[in-house]
């Protein structure tokens, strides 16, 4: 038996690959871009047989359905109630994996329906797939299904550890579904696996002295997470569509795209930082191509439009697709044909926002739109704090004059620039690089806290 992660370092995730050493393969919890999987299984000579899901994931597109239509029997909790076909698990249920077994243990928490499951070799216990019931010390989030059930599932996810996890053995391995990076609460790190004893001695939420103590510590620790996450549950429930290669993307005139934009397309500019700083179509948004764009894309568009994308050279337009599909975009409507240079080719305006280094930030209003949790540990004496996927909702509240944003290296900035470009009436700067940079650069200290 060999179990081997699949990691998306974007959002933070990991499915795991379990050779069940016939030339068959168990996935628990696989995304929606199975390829890197086929890929795997294709090099080795193996097959799916089974793809199992711990609960309804609301942070990313399942692919057990597609893997369902390479030959996988999909294992979920029963409670998930999936609208394509599976094998519905209960508490205690065993599935057969021909010599090995798998069994469901209920860890309500992160969601209602919530499965871990124990791999095991007679009675010995070989590996626990917790999905978000116990992660590299923390635990999942609670609040992602609804705000008067966030207290009552941190309660159950409480539960769920002490009554069904924290009893197995110490040197077992954990292998978790979110991992650093995610946004259901995983705290920073390299690690994927873990083991029972190691979260016994080193895990705060596992130490805290009673329930109450556990809640308030989970509860107390919750940042903010992108709305698309309030659908992606209901998707995963009915059974996202299966595509046996993600949609190409259509190459658009400048005339067609300026028509899908004024019918309420979105025009999204993903190349570098740099380049959409030099000249852009004016309102289009800056996300550029990186592992974090589908986070940043269900953040900042709304769900329901067509997106038309402004893409630089080199730049892979499959990769594109794939990124969009794991967040639920299908709406593709294409690429304007020849980029920002065809738009100003045509005779059309375009626009640019100022890059400046660390130590030319003048008199200029700092805006910090990082996250919350690392603002507090290191910022700019003075700067305000909006963060990015807020910053929309509050132009309004920003002053009038020079603005220069700024996040951990340019890429959140210039997304956020190109939100209050949109807006329009201030000048703007985006600062290359991070408040380490400013530091270094100016000889200054840094601000702790909010």
């Amino acid at each position: 038996m060999q179990i081997t992660p699949m990691v998306d370092e974007g959002l933070g995730n990991a499915a795991w690959l379990v050779d069940l050493g016939d030339g068959r393969l168990l996935v628990v919890d696989p995304s929606r871009d199975v390829a890197s999987y086929e890929a795997w299984a294709e090099q080795r000579d193996r097959r799916f047989a089974f793809s199992a899901e711990t609960h309804l994931h609301a942070d990313f597109v399942s692919g057990s359905r597609a893997l369902a239509s390479a030959g996988a029997t999909v294992l979920s909790p029963a409670a998930s109630r999936l609208g394509f076909g599976h094998r519905g698990l209960d508490d205690g249920d065993e599935v057969d994996l021909g010599g090995l077994r798998l069994r469901a243990l209920a860890t309500p928490g992160h969601a209602p329906e919530h499965m871990a499951y124990l791999l095991v070799d007679g009675e010995q216990p070989l590996a626990l797939f917790s999905g978000g019931s116990l992660l590299v010390g923390s635990v999942a989030r609670t609040d992602l299904v609804s705000p008067e059930q966030t207290e009552e599932l941190a309660r159950a996810a409480y539960r769920s550890l002490h009554d069904r996890l924290v009893g197995l053995p110490d040197d077992l391995t954990v292998y978790p579904t979110h991992g650093a990076g995610s946004f259901c609460s995983a705290p920073a790190g390299n690690d994927r696996a873990t083991t029972i004893g190691r979260e016994h001695t080193t895990n705060p939420l596992l130490r805290a002295a009673d329930e109450d103590a556990f809640v308030a510590a989970l509860l107390g620790g919750l940042g903010t997470y992108p709305p698309y996450f309030g659908r992606l549950r209901d998707i995963n429930r009915r059974g996202p569509r299966v595509y046996a290669r993600p949609p190409g993307l259509r190459q658009l005139t400048v005339a067609e795209t300026r028509m899908r934009v004024e019918a309420g397309a979105d025009l999204i500019d993903v190349r570098p930082v740099r380049d959409f700083a030099a000249g852009h179509v004016p309102g289009a948004l800056s996300i550029p191509l990186r592992p974090e764009f589908p986070t940043w894309l269900g953040w900042l568009v709304a769900e329901g439009r067509d997106l038309v994308f402004v893409v630089g050279e080199g730049q892979d337009r499959t990769e594109l697709a794939r990124q969009c599909l794991k967040v639920g975009y299908e709406e593709l409507a294409g690429e304007l044909a020849g980029g920002s240079d065809a738009w100003a080719a045509s005779g059309l305006k375009t626009e640019h926002i100022e890059l400046i280094g660390p130590g030319s930030l003048g008199v200029n209003t700092v805006l910090d739109v990082r996250q919350a949790s690392e603002r507090e540990v290191g910022h700019i004496p003075g700067s305000l704090h909006v963060e990015l996927g807020s910053l929309a909702e509050r132009t309004g509240d920003l002053p009038p004059g020079p603005i220069t944003l700024m996040c951990g290296h340019g890429e959140r900035a210039m997304s956020g620039a190109s939100l209050l470009s949109r807006a329009g009436g201030r000048q703007l700067a985006v600062l290359v690089g991070g408040p380490a940079e400013w530091a270094h650069a100016t000889g200054s200290r840094l601000a702790l806290g909010p």
